[in-house]
């Protein structure tokens, strides 16, 4: 699956999004990210091939979550769905600015 990758210069936390190219709290996901210059990788699962959206669900399903957008993942442990801006600068241990 091909991943696209924000470099940013906060690279204290691994940041990966399953995220939708139409979804308007998608992008306010990566723009919160890139406002805070946060380095993450990302997926529009909606450009993917059938291939990929089935190795998706499966990772979802190994995480024993349900599939939602924007779905945000930090360093492996933490699972964000939904804009929750609170919790993304939480998790990331970042104050509102």
């Amino acid at each position: 699956m091909k991943t696209k990758k924000f470099e940013g210069k906060n690279n204290t936390h691994k940041v990966f999004l399953y995220t939708l190219s139409t979804c308007m709290w998608c992008n306010y996901t990566k723009r919160l990210l890139r406002k805070h210059d946060i380095e993450h990788e990302y997926v529009d699962v909606d450009w993917t091939s059938e291939k990929d959206k089935k190795e998706i669900q499966e990772d979802i399903d190994n995480r024993g979550i349900s599939l939602s957008f924007p779905l945000i993942i930090i360093d492996d442990k933490i699972v964000i769905t939904g804009f929750k801006k609170d919790k993304i600068l939480e998790a990331l241990e970042i104050g509102d600015t």
